[in-house]
């Protein structure tokens, strides 16, 4: 399967190569940074926020909930010498990893197998555009949510670059 996540602010539009809406992210107004990940029929799945950092404000760590309960903790392990995350599922027993050389590039792995990847993109007007790939069988619905987050947490920085 493979997805574009359009940036454009605090929104993102996540469409297939077809060009059709699938999801949407969009920051809740007057929230502490919660971010919620709606279907094509406005429904909300997940959201996620920023939930602090367990290194004194350097690495930022992020929850993924669903139904109010944290459903996955997504925790930066570097910033800038081989940028990674960790996500640990709370409510599931698969761990994934998100791993990159250079802030742009990411591999998912699930369980230590590689099953996926994201790329960074920028468009003409400056926004950045993330390509997302990963194997039918192992996609689920806050598998977007990867990008964004690695947008919040290297977006800045990716557009300088």
């Amino acid at each position: 399967m493979d997805l574009i996540i359009i940036s454009k602010g605090n929104k993102y539009n996540i469409q297939d190569q077809k060009g059709r809406l699938l999801y949407t992210v969009k920051k809740k107004a007057f929230s502490s940074g919660k971010f919620i990940l709606y279907d094509s029929s406005d429904y909300a799945l997940y959201s996620f926020r920023l939930t602090g950092s367990s290194d004194g404000g350097k690495k930022p760590e992020y929850s993924i909930i669903l139904n109010e309960k944290t459903f996955m903790e997504v925790i930066c392990k570097s910033l800038f010498l081989d940028p990674s995350f960790e996500c640990v599922g709370k409510a599931i027993s698969d761990k994934y990893d998100l791993l990159s050389t250079n802030r742009r590039d990411f591999k998912m792995v699930k369980n230590g197998t590689e099953i996926g990847s994201i790329s960074t993109k920028t468009s003409a007007n400056g926004d950045l555009q993330y390509d997302l790939s990963i194997e039918d069988r192992e996609f689920d619905d806050y598998i977007p949510l990867f990008a964004v987050i690695i947008d919040q947490t290297f977006g800045d920085m990716n557009k300088r670059t």
